[in-house]
């Protein structure tokens, strides 16, 4: 194939703009911030699970200590009524029963205190448990309500770069000749689809071609088009070659 110096160097051009436009295409598709966002997700789906386990044993507390708090109030109106009684009995048998009972049921009232300290106590640690989680998933909404923020902005930075750089490239091709911008196209499907040969080394893949791969390139004219032998791209011969 046959084709101006001129042209083939703009291919260059297009390959830069070929990696442009697959870095930029990659990033809004799959923002850098993405990983992360995932892992807390995943991480606030199991906070969110150990908090709900411990409002439960939480609440649970709740509805004991209210539970005790009733019965010391049961008792303390039983011993209120039976003190009463007490006053105004005159009846000795009926007195010895009420004094009975009014010390089974101090009894009573001192185990249900007892109770309701130790459940105060565990209930004040509960408390702190679940406002302990919650504080750590606050952390972990905060960081990810950050990380969507910024994450994006990166799609919507990497939309506009790849927009400018397609608008580019379809200007840059529209000035090479057609049967050498196809042959770019297919070879870029699978490689680059150009490169420099930079001091004998191809940039497209970074291997340094043979010498007698180097003795048919010299020879070739300068409008000819040759391709490196190692990956099949294009190589653009310039006063860098060293050839």
């Amino acid at each position: 194939m046959k084709a101006s110096p001129a042209d083939q160097r703009r291919l260059l051009d297009l390959a830069d703009l070929d990696a442009r436009i697959g870095r930029a295409d990659a990033a809004r598709k799959n923002p850098p911030q993405a990983a992360r966002v995932n892992e807390l997700i995943a991480r606030r789906q199991e906070l969110s699970q150990e908090l709900t386990k411990r409002l439960g044993a939480r609440d649970d507390l709740r509805t004991e200590l209210k539970r005790i708090e009733s019965d010391v109030a049961l008792v303390d109106a039983r011993r209120t009524r039976d003190s009463e009684r007490l006053a105004a009995s005159s009846n000795s048998k009926e007195a010895q029963g009420l004094e009975s009972e009014l010390a089974s049921l101090a009894r009573r009232k001192s185990d249900l205190e007892d109770a309701e300290l130790d459940v105060m106590d565990r209930l004040e640690q509960a408390e702190a448990s679940v406002s302990e989680q919650e504080a750590v998933i606050a952390e972990i909404n905060a960081e990810g309500a950050r990380l969507s923020a910024e994450g994006k902005q990166s799609v919507s930075d990497a939309t506009t770069a790849f927009e400018q750089a397609t608008r580019d490239r379809a200007a840059i091709a529209g000035a090479i000749a057609a049967d050498l911008l196809a042959a770019y196209d297919r070879i870029a499907q699978r490689t680059t689809g150009a490169g420099l040969l930079r001091r004998n080394t191809c940039e497209a893949c970074n291997m340094v071609l043979a010498g007698t791969d180097l003795q048919a390139i010299r020879q070739a004219t300068s409008d000819t088009v040759v391709n490196c032998p190692e990956c099949g791209a294009i190589l653009v011969r310039t006063e860098e070659s060293g050839l």
